[in-house]
């Protein structure tokens, strides 16, 4: 014991640990938790400030920063309302049909949005106005289903598309400068979507009709809509052209954080942009921001602190990795990636799994690609809402408290890992990936 109480890995495990605990029973008010994780860091000097702040400096958190202002202009200038009217017509004849309709636009958005943050904070406004139109209050169990229907069809599916995802950019990041290999479109988009997008996505429309019942009804108010404003107009025009960038990334190298602030600057404008000091300043949740910035810091201090590494290390003299077991291999690597997801998040975790990737190959005899290509059930799964920042940024916008989301990870991560994790493996199985 006093060994491990001067170990060098001692106090900054303690702090992480602490600070998970803090995040996972909701005890304080999760930016709380954050802002205490920063200070405790600090003092403790557990690892360099840019470390430790590093989240700040992430373009994940620049994405919640203007998703936040964008939704604003969206939600002022009556776009957000004139979008709901357009789908609350055809789209609320019944409480299945609209989550469904939530959930697949969630996950059709991913197809041509490569940024989880941008695509929720397109989403947001618009779900939360038609669901007002169908007569959806805010602070109803509905209304809770569907703002976690944008947040978990938004992380979770589309992590079967390549691009759409940035733990899917840090494993393909990771495994061509670790082994060179390079992830292509299509065949990652075969392995994963069967199984992880179309089944897993009607298990969570199933879900959500279960556990957030409400009773849409058709919109009342049948008057043909306005002509679009001017302001209408310059925001759409503006936010067709962010899409445009968002989509053409790999042409012009500027990343979706980047240009989302440039839309968000804009719209601050006085006289140019759409909304003004007051109206910022209530709508943009700082709370929600910091709290996105300590789970960024806390990853970033795991990998960094070598928390992570000696985690892993540890996981893979543990786990029951056996060749002639290939199931029981699969289920493992599964649960690695599952308990890495609590101490590093799911934007962390394939930065460490992939570099381990080679001892886990050796050890099950799996080709080194399929491998790598386990750890996505793992992180695309979390177990609680705060291991991925996109399902708690959508809970924040729509106000979700933390019981209903915790209650939703945790169906879901069941439903997962009992039906669709054995699934997952008679499709590798079937592409003769194992």
């Amino acid at each position: 014991m006093s060994l491990w109480l001067t170990h060098p890995l001692f106090i900054p495990s303690l702090v992480v640990g602490v600070t998970i605990l803090l995040w996972a029973t909701s005890l304080l008010p999760e930016f709380i938790t954050a802002l205490l994780f920063f200070s405790v860091a600090m003092v403790a000097k557990i690892a360099p400030p840019d470390v430790i702040f590093g989240g700040f400096a992430s373009s994940a958190f620049w994405l919640v920063f203007s998703g936040f202002v964008l939704g604003i202009a969206i939600r002022k200038t009556g776009l957000a309302d004139r979008a709901a009217r357009a789908l609350s017509s055809r789209l609320t004849d019944s409480w299945p049909l609209m989550v469904a309709s939530v959930v697949l636009l969630s996950y059709a958005l991913a197809f041509v949005m490569p940024s989880n943050m941008g695509r929720i904070a397109l989403l947001m406004p618009i779900v939360a106005a038609m669901a007002k139109r169908a007569g959806i209050n805010d602070g109803t169990r509905a209304w809770y289903g569907l703002a976690l229907a944008v947040g978990f069809g938004t992380f979770q599916l589309s992590a079967t598309i390549l691009p759409a995802n940035v733990p899917n950019l840090v494993m393909s990041g990771a495994a061509e400068g670790s082994y060179g290999i390079h992830l292509n479109y299509l065949p990652y988009l075969l392995l994963h979507t069967p199984v992880l997008g179309w089944l897993k996505g009607a298990v969570l429309i199933g879900l959500i009709c279960w556990l957030f019942p409400g009773q849409p009804h058709a919109p009342r108010d049948l008057t043909p809509p306005e002509p679009m404003s001017r302001d209408e107009k310059r925001l759409a025009w503006m936010l067709a052209v962010v899409l445009f960038l968002w989509v053409s990334e790999s042409w012009h190298g500027v990343g979706p954080a980047w240009t989302g602030l440039v839309a968000a600057v804009i719209t601050l404008l006085p006289r140019v942009g759409f909304i003004n000091g007051e109206e910022f300043s209530s709508g943009v949740n700082i709370r929600t921001c910091i709290y996105v910035a300590g789970i960024l810091g806390l990853a970033i201090t795991v990998t960094q602190t070598g928390i992570g590494s000696a985690v892993g290390e540890a996981l893979l003299q543990v786990m029951p990795l056996d060749a002639d077991k290939p199931f029981t291999s699969f289920l493992a690597l599964t649960g690695i990636t599952t308990a890495l997801n609590f101490i590093m998040t799911a934007n962390g975790v394939p930065a460490l799994y992939t570099t381990l990737a080679q001892s886990f190959s050796d050890a099950t005899g799996f080709p080194l690609l399929s491998v790598i290509m386990i750890q996505v059930l793992g992180y695309s799964t979390p177990l609680l809402p705060y291991q991925a920042s996109p399902i708690v940024v959508a809970m924040a916008l729509g106000k979700v408290p933390a019981r209903a989301g915790m209650l939703l990870c945790i169906a879901l991560a069941a439903a997962t890992y009992l039906i669709l994790l054995p699934l997952d493996y008679l499709w590798f199985s079937v592409l003769g990936k194992l």
